[in-house]
């Protein structure tokens, strides 16, 4: 009887083997839509612009759409829509396996006016799987090229065989037959000192705002006044007996780049403010991507305002930044409104409008919030604030902080605390890096102890919940004070990152993560990282005598 039992167990055993993945190149979506293939240009009296805001997999263009995607600038209003998506990368080898390359989206002159990344991978038949995921912003549609078959001509010594040629600029694909564009800004950027942009069978030489091309066609240089190009502002260039500078329009301010104007962004917490000045937009009415949220006019100005959660905000993370997305866009009115808007100066206005929010965070509190202080806000680069709080609970239920009184806690008593979001977003997530308790409200403190470091627990005692929030994280852990009689207070500091949920590779979905080498203060961890600012609050007595 004993060894039926074991002869059922290692069946079971054997049955629990997890389910291999699928191959995208058998497991892929087809893109076969006309309007996608870069020859098709968007004519605006046959409809309105399309968008890719479904787009989420693996998919492979066939049919009229085209072979692949292109690796080369598509000039705007082309693939159906106002800003085409190409590959910036060659395509790989089979051998490569899957592997990820820069989208770009062209808009306003701009080869690489947005970007997102795509993984691709060559698949035994010759042909190209992309895993394409969905704009931040409409209109952006990914685009489909065909390419050229090479002449089937023999060149040199051929042993007898025919062997494929392909134009220059171009080389021959993994099937032998097709002639895909060469990347020649993937060797030694192209020769160019600063940008280089890939264009069909050929490539050009670029330079940052204010900077001109030397005659060289390669090399950049500083644009010495006004008579050069404008100076490389985008609306006025006054000389001065310093040089020059660029001005804007009334109602436009001028861009971290000193260049060029654009309209007013303010980010806030909650919420995203756009104001239009009313001379812009004459007779056009604005809308956001969800076109029910529409512009609001006060005599001057058109203000549209929304929040990261509603309006078709799409909010990714960036490298070390969160990004909330959207395009703010003009067309003509059906009727003259009551403004006294009766004449129009451009048949579509497209405004694309970002926010950007730092993901780390350091918060710092005592055993309870300080009603006295306001929610932390966190400035980088005056681009928006992303709110966190530390909450001290009653229970393990998490859902009633003290909010009226200090308490006053025992050592054998547990402490309940949480790092919450103020605003809640969809497609975040948070990792608390390190929490660290200090008798004093300075972070400095020499003496500290780490509840929380490296996304890891330190202490068995404390224990981590669940939540449905992926930005909110709660834990529990035994009330305890510092040694000394002078110490009753207890501070806590915690470092928050957020990432986003589908990034697998995020530092948040590594969790507990050692490192080798402790830095010597939290300081120094983010020496070179986002902007944080530190809040404090408490402290609460520890009734520590029986």
């Amino acid at each position: 009887m004993p060894q039926l039992l074991l002869l059922a167990c290692l069946l079971i055993i054997v049955t629990r083997v997890a389910p291999r993945a699928l191959d995208p190149c058998s497991a892929y979506i087809s893109l076969n839509e006309p309007w996608r293939n870069t020859e098709h240009q968007f004519d605006e009296s046959r409809g309105s612009p399309l968008c890719d805001n479904s787009v989420d997999g693996w998919y492979r263009f066939t049919g009229m759409a085209g072979d692949a995607m292109p690796t080369f600038c598509i000039p705007e209003n082309h693939c159906g829509t106002h800003a085409p998506v190409w590959l910036n990368g060659s395509h790989p080898l089979e051998g490569d396996g899957i592997v990820q390359r820069q989208a770009c989206a062209s808009f306003n002159g701009n080869c690489c006016l947005w970007n997102t990344t795509v993984e691709v991978k060559s698949c035994p038949g010759g042909y190209y799987v992309c895993r394409l995921t969905k704009p931040s912003v409409c209109f952006h549609v990914y685009c489909g090229h065909f390419y050229d078959i090479c002449d089937d001509d023999c060149h040199g010594s051929c042993l007898g065989t025919s062997e494929c040629t392909c134009a220059p600029g171009t080389v021959l694909g993994p099937d032998r037959q097709t002639c895909f564009d060469e990347n020649e800004c993937e060797q030694n950027n192209g020769g160019c000192s600063e940008i280089c942009v890939n264009l069909k069978n050929s490539y050009r030489c670029e330079c940052g705002i204010g900077r001109v091309l030397r005659s060289d066609g390669k090399t950049c240089e500083d644009i010495e006044g006004c008579h050069n190009n404008n100076g490389g502002c985008s609306h006025s260039c006054l000389t001065s007996e310093r040089g020059y500078r660029c001005e804007c329009p009334r109602g436009l301010v001028l861009s971290e780049d000193n260049h060029t104007c654009q309209v007013p962004v303010f980010c806030k917490s909650n919420t995203i403010e756009v104001s239009i000045p009313r001379d812009l937009v004459g007779g056009l009415e604005l809308f956001l991507t969800n076109t029910s949220c529409r512009g609001v006019s006060n005599g001057t100005h058109v203000n549209i305002l929304f929040s990261l959660k509603t309006c078709g905000t799409v909010v990714d993370v960036v490298n070390d930044k969160i990004v909330a997305s959207n395009l703010v866009t003009g067309l003509p009115k059906q009727t003259p409104g009551s403004s006294g808007d009766i004449i129009i100066r451009t048949s579509k206005l497209l405004i694309p409008v970002t926010c950007e929010f730092p993901r780390l965070y350091t918060i710092s509190e005592g055993y309870v919030p300080n009603l006295r202080n306001t929610p932390l806000e966190i400035m980088s680069r005056s681009h928006g604030i992303f709110p966190f709080t530390l909450e001290i609970f009653k229970d393990h239920e998490f859902e009633e902080p003290y909010r009226e009184a200090l308490p006053t806690l025992k050592l054998r008593d547990s402490l309940y605390f949480g790092i919450e979001p103020l605003v809640h977003v969809n497609g975040l997530e948070s990792l608390v890096e390190s929490c660290f308790a200090t008798p004093t409200s300075k972070i400095d403190e020499i003496m500290k102890y780490y509840i929380i470091q490296d996304g890891c627990v330190s202490d068995d005692s404390v224990k981590q919940y669940t939540s449905r929030d992926h930005l909110a994280k709660h834990f529990q852990v035994p009330v305890f004070k510092f040694v000394g009689k002078d110490h009753k207070e207890v501070f806590l500091h915690c470092r928050v990152l957020v990432c986003g949920m589908l990034d697998e590779r995020s530092r948040c979905a590594q969790g507990c993560h050692r490192r080798v080498r402790r830095e010597a203060s939290i300081e120094g961890e983010d020496a070179s990282g986002p902007r944080s600012q530190m809040l404090t609050g408490g402290p609460i007595s520890i009734d520590w005598e029986d």
